[in-house]
């Protein structure tokens, strides 16, 4: 072995035969890889590759806000979210955030949050305390 392994560029080492007669040979590769592939799940869809429609989003937000305010009685929430959609809920003069503050009758702080995944948001007391559903 230590004879054909001569020709091989790579920096090696054979090891002596085992209990179990299995020779080892340890190889340092030469070049590096080329195709490295990494693989993490999205954390928006976990995996599924379908993401719930950004149109649709907004309403299930105040599909929430709604219950909160008239099933729970909450006056004071704080909304937190990501940064991309707490921009689009508080964009213009008359913003989402204004419409829902008149509408339901209550005051809305939306606070955004980057390491918040694009499509999650939590609703918080004005203690800061998160509401669970």
């Amino acid at each position: 072995m230590k004879e054909l392994m001569e020709k091989d560029r790579a920096k090696h080492n054979i090891l002596p035969l085992s209990k179990f007669g299995l020779m080892q040979i340890t190889r340092q590769r030469v070049r590096p890889e080329m195709q490295i592939s990494t693989v993490e799940k999205c954390p928006t869809c976990k995996g599924s590759g379908e993401v719930s429609p950004t149109i649709i989003f907004d309403e299930q937000i105040e599909n929430q806000l709604a219950f909160m305010v008239n099933e729970k009685g909450y006056k004071s929430l704080i909304l937190k979210l990501h940064p991309y959609i707490a921009a689009f809920i508080t964009k213009g003069f008359i913003s989402k955030r204004i419409k829902w503050m008149i509408k339901y009758s209550s005051r809305i702080k939306v606070i955004p949050i980057s390491s918040y995944n694009l499509l999650e948001f939590h609703f918080f007391d004005r203690d800061d305390i998160e509401i669970e559903f």
